[in-house]
């Protein structure tokens, strides 16, 4: 066969399996940005390259890898890296089912595994998957001097964060340099990604509940310089730290989304944006001047926001926020190093929140390490009595990558057998379990905090009165999706 594209790059599929009765339509589905960020970097370096969407476009695994050998790439990558800690590692499942079909049906293409995961376990990947490569850290260089070498049929695999093989035996390279210089980085590759088939998260749109289309999504930083336990994102970085782009760049993205795509709903993918007050009003400044009607929504911390930030948000369009509550309960936010603030410190946050007129996803994770039921009591209560227009229950996972990983390797404590078992709305969902608190008490606690919470009259009742009626009517539907356990 003759030899045809250069790159193709492959986002697996496995929303069922993921989100079960949610995948429809109550889930969102987001761009797989670092697809498009890694194909616009190598589509400018003068190499072609092609992006196959499967989640989006819903493709069977027979489906994705016919789409493969008719283009017949010389280097096939699946970027395994979702937007957030708990969507890197569940879709490992997807990717190795398509992998080993591809491996059976035309063993001569080269796989390569790169993205969040795989950074996090990359020796382990290659001896589990059937790849000829893995990529450890972002990829830009390494995927570039990769397609290098192989069209040159060199056969030397001495690139800055390449894992290969070599007579049967897992070599390794040192880490790539990051990019210091985010600006050099061209768009995302959009134009090679289904931009008709995104939505936005249901609650990002209460209030236009079926105006979720379309949908973008936007990194102005890489990078966190927390610590939290819990949090595996920056296993791709190979450290700690944040690195900007400057506003200019961000708002020029934003610009391209909005007139080429007509995006109005966008998710600002930074770890951490409500951090870096310049930064912060530098990109909301020129969203300003532009007069978009634009309905977005970032991360923030309770300890990083203030008025004068929050002002500018919300004209800039940033309506939501997803602030990281965790605990309500100072020793167990410590145990994991989230943060020195308490609750009062919380109520005032939320507060100063919405008098801005900005809206809170707040986060909470049950089964920390030094959670009981008293203490994960204490979180719901403080969630019901904040009441916040959405809340994102979470049950403690060690995702590879983390500190809670390598503590649970350390003692020994059972992980989940399976990569879906990371997963928080699986069917094989399995919790980091505590000394107080087993896997099935944590995954029911959640559960049924989350209905309680969600189903609430005094919710529900701030919902109408903010959103109408109609945002009432979604969530009374959602709450009739019941999730299978396997281990509650």
């Amino acid at each position: 066969m003759a030899e045809g594209l250069d790159l193709l790059i492959v986002k697996p599929g496995n929303q069922k399996r993921l989100y079960q009765g949610f995948s429809s339509s109550l889930s969102g589905l987001e761009p797989p940005l670092w697809a498009g960020l890694i194909a616009g970097f190598i589509r400018e370096n003068r190499f072609s390259v092609q992006i196959i969407d499967a989640e989006a476009e819903d493709l069977s695994i027979d489906a994705v890898v016919s789409g493969i050998i008719k283009q017949n790439p010389i280097l096939v990558a699946f970027i395994i890296s979702g937007t957030n800690p708990s969507a890197s590692t569940p879709s490992m499942p997807g990717a190795s089912l398509i992998i080993n079909t591809l491996k059976r049906d035309a063993p001569g293409i080269k796989v390569l595994l790169a993205g969040l995961h795989p950074s996090a376990l990359p020796q382990q990947s290659m001896r589990e998957e059937r790849v000829d490569f893995v990529c450890e850290g972002e990829g830009f260089y390494t995927i570039l001097e990769l397609l290098k070498e192989i069209k040159s049929k060199g056969g030397r695999y001495n690139i800055k964060g390449l894992w290969y093989r070599k007579n049967g035996k897992i070599i390794s390279n040192d880490r790539a340099p990051l990019i210091e210089n985010l600006d050099m980085l061209p768009f995302a590759a959009w134009d090679l990604l289904p931009m008709d088939k995104y939505r936005a998260h249901n609650w990002h749109c209460f209030g236009r509940i079926n105006q979720r289309q379309p949908y973008g999504v936007i990194y102005t930083s890489l990078g966190c310089p927390f610590k939290c336990k819990f949090c595996c994102i920056n296993a791709i970085f190979g450290k700690h730290g944040i690195r900007y782009r400057s506003p200019q760049r961000v708002v020029e993205e934003i610009d391209y989304l909005v007139k080429n795509y007509a995006v109005k709903n966008i998710k600002i993918l930074d770890e951490m944006f409500a951090l870096d007050e310049k930064h912060v009003l530098g990109i909301c400044g020129l969203l300003i001047e532009r007069g978009y009607d634009l309905n977005m929504w970032a991360y923030a911390r309770v300890d990083t926001v203030n008025e004068n930030m929050l002002k500018k948000m919300k004209q800039a369009g940033i309506n939501w926020l997803g602030v990281g509550i965790e605990s309500a309960n100072e020793d167990v936010r410590h145990g994991v190093s989230k943060g020195r603030f308490n609750k009062d410190k919380i109520r005032e946050s939320v507060d100063m929140i919405h008098r801005a007129g900005i809206y809170i996803a707040a986060n909470y994770i049950f089964g920390l390490p030094h959670d009981d039921l008293t203490t994960m009591q204490e979180t719901l209560d403080l969630a019901k009595e904040i009441n916040c227009e959405y809340s994102n229950f979470y049950a403690a996972m060690a995702y590879p990558g983390s500190r809670l990983y390598e503590e649970a390797l350390e003692k020994q404590m059972s992980l989940p057998e399976d990569w879906l078992g990371y997963a928080q709305f699986s069917a094989q969902t399995l919790p980091l379990a505590t000394e107080c608190l087993s896997s099935a008490q944590i995954l029911r606690f959640r559960d049924k905090a989350f209905e309680d919470y969600h189903s609430s009259p005094k919710y529900l009742k701030m919902i109408e009165d903010k959103f109408g009626l109609e945002a009432v009517e979604h969530i009374n539907q959602m709450l009739k999706h019941k999730i299978e356990r396997k281990y509650s």
